[in-house]
């Protein structure tokens, strides 16, 4: 294998910009060697991902970031290599998807009363069969002319603080990493250093999450501040947790780059003796 290792990335099937064919592409022009597959609560881009891919050099790991809750904080857990047919886990995710939607309705019930917008705004974003979230809502603000990008909206409208946001229910991350480890994957918390992970976060916390399962931290991510790293790392190392590091990637809907942040070689050999639901492609 030649090339860095990138594991977290969303395509449109959920909130990327891209189409996963689109996605293996620029990861063939970023030159990386393995890319991840990580798309919010599904994993319907695996195999147009896995076509795209072959004869590129390019590896795909098969992955998905799980949407837990803790304590009103969002915390992702990204499950590497886990079987897509697990019954356990889809019927998890196709409750969270279902939930996402309807909090996308409501945010937008309450967005349409100060600002034009609608339901149809946000549709005319997604793709058919796409997890709908408020990325969605962030595209369909833009498009209206109400704020320049993605970030402004976050920034402003979107803003847990700016009146129209809506709490996501989802499992806890205990349950969360036990569905991704029953279904034979490898699970990693998302960028723990950002701000809900780490306000929630405690390190007994953390001992139940390693008990459930919990194979890794992702360290090495634009979202966890420079402060925060030594925590996750100390953390890490009294778990025997393996550390990854990933771009978050999402096209044009985040700043992030593909290859801005790696993965060891050592680590994602590690993650993948530890799959055993599928293989990587390529």
């Amino acid at each position: 294998m030649s090339g860095a290792i990138d594991l977290h990335a969303h395509t449109s099937v959920s909130d990327g910009t891209e189409t996963p064919t689109e996605l293996v592409a620029a990861g063939v022009s970023a030159g990386l060697g393995v890319l991840a597959i990580t798309d919010h609560d599904s994993t319907s881009g695996w195999d147009e991902a896995f076509r795209a891919a072959v004869g590129t050099g390019l590896t795909i790991m098969p992955g998905i970031e799980l949407s837990t809750q803790l304590d009103y904080a969002s915390i992702h857990v990204l499950g590497y290599l886990i079987d897509p047919a697990n019954a356990d886990l889809v019927a998890a995710t196709a409750r969270i998807r279902e939930e996402r939607l309807h909090r996308a309705e409501a945010m937008v019930a309450r967005i349409s009363a100060d600002y034009s917008l609608t339901w149809d705004d946000v549709v005319a974003q997604t793709t058919p069969g796409a997890t709908v979230g408020r990325p969605h809502i962030a595209d369909a603000l833009v498009a209206r002319g109400h704020v320049p990008d993605r970030s402004a909206a976050f920034a402003s409208i979107l803003h847990w603080r700016g009146g129209y946001y809506r709490p996501h229910e989802a499992p806890p991350p205990v349950e969360g990493v036990r569905l991704i480890t029953a279904a034979g994957g490898v699970a990693v918390i998302a960028h723990p250093g950002a701000r809900g992970p780490q306000r929630v976060l405690s390190d007994a916390r953390m001992r139940s999450l390693v008990d459930a399962g919990l194979a890794g931290l992702e360290i090495d991510h634009r979202d966890n501040p420079p402060s925060s790293r030594p925590h996750w790392e100390e953390l890490a190392r009294r778990f025997g947790l393996i550390r990854t590091g990933s771009s978050d990637y999402h096209g044009t809907g985040k700043p992030n780059r593909l290859g801005e942040n790696t993965t060891s070689p050592e680590a994602y050999a590690e993650i993948i003796a530890r799959g055993t639901g599928s293989r990587p492609v390529g």
